[in-house]
């Protein structure tokens, strides 16, 4: 593919991996969890900025970089990448409230022990 004919939308994109793998819409469902009519409306630019966790999935099973993703879909712009809010968060989030009470507050208890590692290390410097 020539970069004139190179996918330049998020549903142009998406589209193109889907095709690419020989997936059908229902195939494509069955991999990311996202309905093939949602899909199909990502694919056709009517949904041009689906979620955070959609945007996810697809980059998962189509092996895409989600900040890209995210930037096709507006999300995020190139200002927004080198702030100090990560893209990940609403993915994150999401997660989370997925597991239960007891894994949460394990979630919870490992990013403290990063920030405090963090901490101590910035003391050293």
């Amino acid at each position: 593919m020539t970069d004139a004919q190179s996918p330049k939308t998020l549903g142009e994109v998406v589209k193109a991996e889907r095709l690419k793998r020989h997936w059908s819409l229902r195939r494509a469902e069955r991999e990311t969890d996202v309905r093939n009519a949602h899909l199909a409306q990502i694919e056709s630019g009517t949904i041009a900025r689906p979620d955070h966790n959609v945007l996810f999935a697809l980059a998962k099973a189509y092996d895409l970089n989600f900040e890209r993703l995210l930037r096709l879909a507006g999300h995020i712009s190139d200002e927004s990448v080198s702030s100090r809010r990560s893209p990940y968060g609403a993915v994150a989030w999401k997660a989370l409230t997925e597991l239960n009470p007891d894994e949460q507050r394990e979630v919870v208890d490992f990013i403290a022990e990063i920030q405090r590692r963090r901490g101590e290390g910035a003391d050293d410097r």
